[in-house]
């Protein structure tokens, strides 16, 4: 009877955290006896005697996907389990260190849960720390920084390759290198990506530039005017080369109808302002640009809005 044979793609499947769980105790220092399922099964352990992680890399939380992962919580109860280690206490009583799993104990306490299944291991506080980084990291809600400095501690911390840590975390090594080079930016600019306020493709365009002045005064400019990420491009291609953009728009200019041309002329010294317009075949679309609220104001009066509402 020929024997089965594992399929090589499952086998692929999860193995971040599993290749850093170990298959025997690692070796920690003294801990008041504490239940340690040996089989992996969960426990039902009291939500106060478990503390946070000190190595979570996540900063942010959003609040309303927290509120709606406890109204799931309150209805049928936390499904998967969270990872946890038994850690030292003065008063002898078991104590335990988040792992992994932070959301979902969070959301336990916000509504009233007294006790949340979890999976108990005897792991040390290098190991907590690499399953931490890579638990979140496979995770699709971290922000761009976020998983951009959880890469940095694991390539300062634990000497891994780019290679290696794609491999751990199931990236390409492509998207891990692309996720360190924002670590370039000014921190000005990197608080705006950790907001929202510019994406990752926002920030990949902002990298063009050669200095960090360049990146951050380009940053403000792009969240002003609410450009995209192919205007950014745009935008910042035209201050890497600009003869080829002034060449450009000398082009545009000279192909203009002159009758916008005029128009666009007219918006520009009624409202003191850059304006372009684009024009194609009585369709397109006015681009005022302005870099300050006073600006705005005056756009909206010249349109006819009231800019003290």
């Amino acid at each position: 009877m020929p024997t089965a044979t594992a399929d090589p793609k499952r086998r692929a499947l999860g193995k971040g955290l599993e290749s850093l769980l170990p298959s025997r105790p690692a070796v920690v220092p003294h801990i008041a006896a504490t239940a340690v399922e040996p089989n992996g099964k969960p426990l039902e352990i009291p939500l106060d005697e478990i503390e946070r992680n000190p190595f979570q890399t996540r900063t942010r939380f959003d609040d309303s996907k927290l509120a709606e992962l406890a109204a799931s919580i309150a209805a049928t109860g936390v499904v998967q389990p969270i990872l946890v280690r038994p850690i030292s206490n003065p008063t002898g009583q078991p104590h335990y260190q988040l792992i992994a799993g932070e959301r979902r104990w969070l959301a336990s306490r916000r509504v009233g849960k007294s006790t949340i299944p979890a999976i108990v291991r005897q792991v040390s506080d290098e190991q907590t720390l690499e399953i931490t980084i890579v638990e979140n990291l496979q995770r699709a809600d971290l922000n761009p920084m976020e998983q951009a400095r959880a890469y940095q501690r694991l390539s300062q911390q634990f000497q891994l390759t780019q290679e290696q840590m794609a491999t751990r975390t199931g990236k390409e090594r492509a998207s891990v290198a692309n996720f360190l080079r924002l670590l370039r930016l000014p921190e000005s600019v990197q608080l705006k990506v950790e907001s929202g306020d510019l994406s990752f493709g926002h920030a990949r365009a902002l990298l063009g530039l050669d200095t960090a002045e360049a990146m951050a005064s380009a940053a403000q400019k792009v969240v002003a005017l609410s450009l995209s990420v192919r205007q950014t491009e745009t935008y910042v291609q035209g201050l890497i080369n600009p003869e080829v953009k002034s060449k450009k728009e000398e082009k545009n200019k000279q192909e203009m109808d002159p009758n916008v041309r005029e128009a666009a002329d007219l918006l520009r010294r009624t409202l003191g302002l850059k304006v372009q317009i684009e024009d194609k075949k009585g369709k397109g679309r006015v681009i005022i640009e302005y870099s300050g609220l006073e600006d705005f104001d005056a756009i909206l009066t010249a349109l006819g809005g009231d800019a003290g509402k």
